[in-house]
């Protein structure tokens, strides 16, 4: 894994890391950084805008808890701590191919505290 970053809720509820994966696509993420953004849910994915638009050659709907990916089609940043309406079980379901471009280091519970409309930002270490 290379870079790292720091992810905050503004009302100071919620902080934790990511660690970037040696990717195309997470450098060109990270190359846009820092970032502030506005909290959306999906069953248990959070994603947020982020306006950048980059073209993702490693896309894919595998993803596991903990994964941060990059979803071209919303041009978002997506957060997968369990199941999502797609889902057929307890592992997280894309809505459509993403590009993986790190890991969390939070638990599920916390992750599940922050609300639709939480303001947070992104920033490198």
């Amino acid at each position: 894994m290379k870079g790292k970053a720091t992810i905050k809720s503004f009302d100071g509820c919620l902080e934790f890391s990511v660690e970037f994966l040696d990717t195309v696509t997470s450098k060109l993420i990270q190359k846009h950084l820092p970032l502030e953004s506005t909290v959306n849910l999906w069953g248990d994915e959070i994603y947020f805008d982020t306006t950048i638009e980059v073209e993702p050659d490693d896309l894919t709907k595998n993803v596991s808890v903990g994964d941060l990916a990059y979803w071209p089609q919303g041009r978002c940043l997506c957060i997968f701590f369990g199941p999502t309406p797609a889902s057929t079980a307890s592992q997280p379901v894309p809505a459509s191919e993403v590009a993986l471009i790190g890991k969390v280091t939070v638990s599920k519970e916390k992750l599940r505290a922050i609300r639709i409309g939480s303001k947070i930002s992104l920033r490198c270490d």
